[in-house]
Formats: structure tokens, sequence, C-alpha cells
């Protein structure tokens, strides 16, 4: 009570001297804040269901989906010009199921797909917080389903390392501008416990090269299990090496073909809470590639082949196949049918779709889905 008039002429002063620096600013400084987002849901369809690696083999499967082709997410994204060509940035960007409104497509949190601040400049960009890393990114720019949550390399990545690498936490990157057709990116998430700096720790680095339509990039990772991002809800800290290399060409008729390999290796230690076949440490390969193209403005088709071969175990192997149809209703609204086939041998267990399906039991499976997408 005694510290309320000091508290309350410190407050005013405050609030004064913020008003005349936002005065003095606002001539100069424009900013902006974006809201926008996906809603996706549809129908899905699979003739052998896995729930986990370690469920018995059920009979077919038909239930609503969430996410049949693009996350269902929201978020927003703001800038503000700073002046000689600098601008201070941010993106929230929250994951969310349309099946039942909960959190999903991310890390678990609130704001688990991205929640960053940064800087933009003519020499770069710079952030911090919650990001996609250089190697995800890589990763899906050489996809030629585009990541969909149905028959695309996401469903190989989150086979074997769930969403770490993918939704980093405590990280600090920076991308730098374009020159003569190379753009380099680089990225450290920071983890750490009592006596052990090394705990949860990962890096990645990109470099992409540019020539016309032709695309070429690489990419890797390196993870250290723990730290402070293992208390995720969804483990985002699982030790892993991942490497890749890709390319793509788009032609002058909206035709693109893409093509790419990529490893994941892990150490010995189990994901968490989650127990997979390979959770004493595995090498896996995976080759992919395919094409997209736009026939009509209001009609999309993409097409992709994915062979994943464990390193360890020559025995265990998958092929995953897919096809997808888009219908464009409008700018902001998609009807879309995808059609799936995979087929593993051993241990492995590569499935169809990320929502309902992520896993797949030996032998061969294949998948339908129908469904509609709303962007905003």
């Amino acid at each position: 009570m005694k510290k309320r008039k000091q508290t309350g002429r410190l407050l005013s002063s405050t609030l004064v001297a913020a008003g005349l620096l936002g005065a003095a600013g606002a001539v100069q400084a424009q900013s902006s804040v974006t809201l926008y987002g996906i809603v996706d849901g549809g129908f899905l369809y699979t003739s052998r269901t896995q729930i986990t690696p370690t469920s018995p083999t059920g009979a077919h499967q038909f239930s609503f989906t969430d996410s049949g082709t693009t996350n269902s997410l929201f978020g927003m994204r703001g800038a503000e010009d700073l002046g000689g060509g600098m601008r201070a940035v941010f993106q929230l960007e929250n994951g969310f199921s349309v099946a039942n409104g909960g959190l999903a497509n991310s890390n678990g949190n609130l704001f688990g797909r991205q929640a960053w601040i940064g800087v933009e400049s003519p020499y770069g960009k710079v952030k911090a917080g919650v990001q996609f890393s250089p190697f995800f990114i890589s990763l899906y720019e050489t996809d030629p389903r585009g990541m969909s949550y149905f028959g695309s390399a996401l469903i190989g990545y989150l086979d074997n390392v769930l969403v770490t690498g993918l939704f980093n936490s405590n990280a600090i990157s920076y991308t730098s501008p374009e020159i003569a057709g190379l753009e380099g990116s680089a990225m450290m998430a920071l983890g750490g416990t009592a006596g052990n700096f090394q705990a949860g720790r990962q890096y990645s680095v990109s470099l992409t090269y540019h020539l016309g339509g032709f695309m070429l990039t690489g990419a890797l990772y390196n993870g250290n299990n723990g730290g402070s991002a293992a208390t995720t809800p969804t483990p985002s800290t699982i030790e892993f090496i991942g490497r890749t290399l890709g390319a793509s060409y788009r032609f002058a008729n909206d035709l693109s073909i893409y093509a790419s390999y990529a490893l994941y290796k892990t150490g010995s230690t189990p994901f968490n809470n989650f127990v997979f076949q390979r959770n004493t440490g595995f090498s896996n390969s995976v080759y992919s590639g395919g094409a997209s193209y736009r026939i009509k403005p209001y009609l999309n088709v993409s097409a992709g082949v994915y062979y994943t071969r464990d390193g360890n175990n020559s025995a265990n192997h998958s092929l995953l196949t897919s096809a997808e149809a888009q219908f464009y209703l409008s700018k902001r609204t998609t009807l879309y049918g995808q059609i799936g086939y995979v087929n593993n041998r051993g241990a492995m267990d590569t499935g169809l779709s990320v929502s309902n399906a992520l896993f797949a039991a030996s032998g061969s499976t294949v998948g339908v889905g129908l469904g509609m997408r709303h962007m905003f």
C-alpha cells in the first residue's frame, strides 16, 4: 500500500514516455498484423488399421479425419518498418483438430507450431523462438506432395522421429539473402539441463541454389535427447541425425518434378512414451520422386513414390505411393481426393495418413481420402 503512489507515478511516466515515443515514430514506422488460418477435414478409408506400432492389425477403417491434406491451424503474423530496410517481425501459429477442437498438428502446446520474433534486413533474417528447422524446410521444398498429411514425405518423417526437427523450441536461426542463386540457413536450438549443456541441443543448416526453374537443396540436422524442450506434450527432442539432398524443376507449363534422398539415424534411446519397433536405434534411408501439375487454374494433380530402407537390416523396407487431385472452388476453398498404397516388409511400419493411419502393418494397405480445405 505504501508503494502505490510511487508505483502509480512510475506507471504514468512510463505510459507518457511510451506515448511520446509512439507519436514520434508514427510518422516513419508502419506496422501490420495479419490473422490467417486453414480448416481441413474429410473422410478416410484404409483397408487395414494399426493405431500404434505395437497394436495388432485391425480390419478396414472408415473414419472422419482431421487435416486430410493440409494441417488445420490458425495464427497471426506481424511486421513493423524500422527504417533503413529493416523490419521487426513475429509469428504465432496454433495447430488444432477439426475432429474434436483440441490441440493437434504441433508439439502439443498452444502455439506449438511457430512462436518466434525476429528482424529482417537486406542482410538476412534472424528469428528466435519455436520454428521449423532448415532440414525440414529443405525436405518440404523437394516433396512432390507438398508434405500432405496423406501419402507424402511427412509420413516417413513422423514415423521416424515424430516432430523433432519440425517444431524446434528455444531456437535461434539466420537465413541469408539470395546471392547469385545461393541461399543459406542455420539454426541452433538451445537445450541443456543442470550439469549437461548438451542435453536437447539441436542444430541444422541448409544450402539452396536456384537457377530459373531449377532448384537444388541440401541440409543436415543433429539433435540430442533431453533438455527443457523434452517437456513438450509431443516428444520433440528425439536423438537423431538427419541428412537430405534433393532437386526440383518447374517447367513453364506449371509442371514440376521432384527427386530427393533423406536419412534418419537415431541413437539407442526409446521415444519416451512411444514404443517403436526400432527403439534400439535405426538408420532409415528414404528415396522419393514424383510430380505436381496444374492442369487448369482450378485443377491440380500430384503423385509421389517413397521407398524406405533400414540400413541396419535390409529385411525392413517399405514402398509408399500416392496421388491426389485438388479442385479449387475458389482461391480459398478446395475439394480434394487422394488414393494411396503402402507395402511393408519385415519390421517396417510406414503408414498412409498422419491422422488415423500413421502406421501400417506388414503387408499391403490401401487408403482413400476425400475432404475439403478452406483457407482464410
